[in-house]
């Protein structure tokens, strides 16, 4: 289990949507940079369409309920595991209890950070995908979009 302790101004479950909904007339939806996404699950082992968090503007922090491998990868916000520097686009071993923690922009590049967790993220799939598509209401079991106390 994963806790949100701090969600930022946004912070959604994404994969790489689902393309073949148009036809019924929703977005594809899904992670906005597709690649950081699909990188960071590689690097902890997952698919690359695996579900992750999208963080958009930092500000965010997770708890994590078990031992897990994990890697942030798209804009720098000067993530911390338990209050120490971690670096981007690199797999981490975290013990259960650690925190995951984004603050504020460090580059002048990239507005959203991409959290993959070694086992990806269980919300129940909604037309094949666990995608928030906030314009569509299509939540996948994303409510509030993961949003967390102040």
């Amino acid at each position: 289990m994963i806790e949100v302790i701090a969600s930022g101004p946004l912070m959604t479950i994404q994969d790489l949507g689902r393309p073949d909904a148009r036809r019924y007339g929703v977005s594809p939806g899904g992670a906005l940079d597709r690649f950081a996404l699909a990188a960071a699950n590689q690097l902890v082992g997952n698919p690359p369409g695996a579900a992750g968090f999208e963080i958009t503007a930092g500000g965010a922090a997770v708890r994590l309920g078990r031992p897990a491998t994990i890697a942030l990868t798209g804009a720098d916000f000067g993530a911390t595991l338990d209050a120490q520097h971690i670096p981007l686009w690199t797999a981490i071993s975290a013990h259960a209890g650690a925190t995951v923690r984004l603050g504020g922009r460090q580059g002048d590049w990239g507005a959203r950070a991409y959290l993959a967790v070694a086992g990806g993220i269980e919300v129940p799939p909604v037309l094949g995908s666990r995608a928030t598509d906030l314009a569509g209401a299509k939540t996948s079991g994303d409510p509030a979009a993961r949003r967390a106390g102040p």
